[in-house]
């Protein structure tokens, strides 16, 4: 029989826990670590909620399969059929979803055989009607979907002294009181969803399904902080993935480059189906086959068109180097699509709002993994610079991305914020018809 799928998902995690290296107490998360397989340079093909998930779903870029926004503010695959869940239930899968899921305003309209309701999509919800669920004799194999609302903004309030105290900010983040006291928050929340990950991979053990499980935990993009959530920067698309089960055992760490979109290819490997043609991934299977294993992948390619504003960019991240490019006038931080919180208001406040932002920026990742120093018009890095600009482009033409032809109107329908304002909360355009967007 093909093993059961257990896929647990969180929010705004990026690799900020116990595994990467991260003063963060996840031993839960620790624990799958040190029984699976760790992936240390895996990536999210967008650095926004709907399109990170849509595309891990569907193994498709997000100008490919249609989530080039959030999709409670409008924004929809265009088919639904090419989700995993359906190709795994088109081959004999049962499947089952509970909590988060950020792809359809309508979560009936995912086609899971059973949706379960959840007062809320916090562990406290989420976990126990994962756990009756594991224990109710669920229908094998099966396909499930655990979607936890942590490390999301709003952060539960810290947890003790010590961590106001002690915490210390990622390195891309200021060492200040303001910070601290946030990353505290953020610590807080993350032991809340390691609580929740602890408590289904318990009841996947006590039910003893974990032998013929493959786990895959991962999360959307980057922490919810000053460039890093809606950020092309590697704390933005830098996700943790660990998956464990069949092909996916002994407490390794991979350090190829992986994307979100390996997981769709990787999934019908180990369960036997044939990949369909839409998937533009690679098999992680090949990484794990010993030291001659090739490499699936050269590069990882992101983008954003929308967050809750319009910001358009694409990518290109190889082993070394990070190419970014701007696809609009608007010269300064898009404020909306950075969710509001102390550090903001501590960036803010030091005149974040007017800082200049580069229409392409160049990294050398191994000189500079902080991607501060912007490259582009070095003489050094003249024939790096013109490579990846090329297969930046190319990729583009292979996958018809439409911003080659142009800015990109949002949906009818759609909600999103003008790029001049301060915040998501404050009021959005409803989009009646078809505009192109403009720096605004």
């Amino acid at each position: 029989m093909p093993p059961n799928i257990l896929y647990i998902h969180s929010h705004d995690t990026g690799r900020y826990v116990q595994p990467y290296g991260h003063a963060i107490p996840t031993p839960n998360i620790q624990w799958l670590a040190d029984q699976g397989i760790m992936f240390r340079n895996a990536f999210c093909a967008a650095p926004s909620c709907s399109g990170s998930r849509a595309a891990l779903l569907t193994g498709e870029y997000c100008h490919t399969n249609g989530m080039m926004g959030l999709a409670h503010r409008g924004f929809s695959l265009s088919d639904y059929d090419h989700q995993l869940v359906r190709v795994l239930m088109a081959n004999g899968y049962h499947s089952e979803l509970i909590g988060e899921q950020h792809i359809s305003a309508d979560p009936h309209v995912l086609g899971y055989g059973v949706v379960h309701a959840v007062s809320d999509t916090s562990v406290q919800s989420v976990g126990p009607a994962a756990i009756e669920a594991l224990r109710s004799g669920i229908r094998e194999p099966f396909f499930m979907s655990v979607g936890f609302f942590e490390t999301h903004r709003s952060f539960l309030k810290p947890s003790s002294v010590r961590d106001r105290i002690y915490s210390l900010p990622p390195p891309f983040l200021p060492d200040t009181s303001e910070i601290r006291e946030d990353i505290a928050a953020y610590r807080a929340s993350a032991r809340s969803l390691d609580h929740g990950v602890g408590s289904v991979l318990g009841a996947l053990q006590e039910t003893r399904h974990d032998e013929r499980t493959l786990v895959i935990f991962t999360t959307d993009h980057g922490l919810a902080f000053p460039t890093a959530k809606a950020s092309l920067l590697d704390r933005g698309i830098g996700v943790s993935l660990i998956m464990r089960g069949p092909g996916f055992t002994g407490g390794r760490a991979v350090e190829e480059l992986v994307s979100h979109l390996d997981i769709f290819p990787t999934v019908c490997d180990v369960a036997g189906i044939p990949t369909p043609p839409w998937a533009l991934g690679h098999s992680l299977l090949a990484l794990l086959a010993g030291d001659a294993a090739p490499r699936t992948r050269s590069e990882i390619f992101a983008e954003l068109t929308y967050h809750a504003a319009y910001e358009p960019q694409r990518a290109i991240r190889t082993e070394r180097y990070k190419y970014i490019r701007r696809f609009d006038d608007y010269p300064y931080p898009v404020l909306p699509n950075c969710d509001d919180s102390p550090s903001k208001s501590a960036y803010l406040a030091r005149g974040w709002a007017t800082r200049a932002l580069a229409r392409e920026s160049l990294h050398d990742l191994f000189f500079n993994p902080s991607e501060e120093r912007n490259l582009v018009g070095n003489a050094d890095y003249a024939d790096v610079l013109a490579e990846l600009r090329d297969r930046l482009h190319e990729w583009m033409v292979r996958t018809h991305d439409p911003l080659l032809h142009g800015p990109i109107a949002p949906p009818v329908g759609a909600r999103i914020n003008s790029q001049t304002q301060r915040s998501a909360e404050e009021p959005t355009q409803l989009i009646e018809q078809v505009d192109v967007p403009t720096a605004r």
